[in-house]
């Protein structure tokens, strides 16, 4: 899991990915993405990681593609992002993105997977696949018109526009807009809060808000009370609702196993 452009640290429950080639912008090649497969992959199966926190620096996330790596690429070949996207997509812990300076393509893109993102006031966003011949990737073209409806989702992809921060948030691809040196201490305080939460329960409420949203609030209902009939007799919800009443502090240990 060791690649010179991807960090990745583990602690305190939070399993870090920092995207590090800034003599390129950031920009990703087909290893980095199997690097940043290998740690998703790693998180998902160490019960110990929370969540997940991907970052760039203070004032770069990535250019997107790497586009050497497609002049290079033939028709047909299969792409490293494919794994990538569909770990993301299907990560049943939660995702924390920290965006500073420019995210273009895959920077804006795999942010509609992630369940909390911090910008800095110097992030700008581009979505310029049009603009270079291509069409949407990473589910882009469903779910950005889910989030922002198809009029403000048009003019970002088929213009392909740089927009700002605020643009961003008005769309539903940023969470909150913070300034750029407070932007690594919000995230990663957001990532902490989750990391104490239940993991069973985080790991629930993501996938029913993933299940497909043409069902109807009776279908969502039926759903939600099995998995609830479940959790409150669990362990977990026991050891809170005792401290509770008993006015103290909720035992880690008793909740998800870690020792506090």
């Amino acid at each position: 899991m060791t690649h010179p452009n991807i960090l990745v640290t583990d602690s305190d429950g939070i399993l870090a990915i920092e995207i590090s080639r800034r003599d390129k912008k950031n920009a990703i090649t087909s290893d980095m993405y199997r690097a940043m497969s290998e740690a998703l992959s790693h998180a998902r199966e160490q019960s110990h990681v929370r969540v997940v926190l991907i970052r760039g620096q203070d004032d770069l996330f990535t250019a997107g593609n790497d586009l050497g790596d497609f002049l290079h690429r033939k028709a047909g070949d299969p792409s490293a992002a494919i794994p990538f996207l569909h770990l993301l997509s299907a990560f049943e812990k939660p995702l924390v993105a920290a965006v500073a300076g420019n995210a273009v393509g895959i920077g804006t893109t795999l942010l509609l997977h992630c369940d909390l993102v911090y910008a800095a006031d110097n992030a700008s966003f581009q979505l310029p696949f049009v603009n270079l011949a291509l069409c949407p990737e990473a589910g882009s073209s469903l779910l950005l018109p889910r989030l922002a409806g198809h009029q403000r989702a048009a003019e970002l992809l088929l213009l392909g526009e740089t927009f700002d921060a605020t643009t961003a948030r008005e769309a539903g691809i940023v969470n909150r807009v913070v300034a750029a040196d407070q932007l690594m201490d919000t995230a990663l305080a957001a990532a902490r809060k989750l990391a104490a939460k239940p993991a069973q329960s985080l790991a629930v409420t993501k996938s029913l808000m993933k299940r497909p949203p043409e069902r109807s609030a009776i279908e969502a209902m039926d759903e939600e009370v099995i998995f609830f009939a479940d959790l409150v007799a669990a362990p977990a919800a026991k050891e809170i609702f005792s401290a509770f009443l008993e006015k103290r502090i909720p035992n880690p240990e008793k909740i998800n196993g870690v020792k506090p």
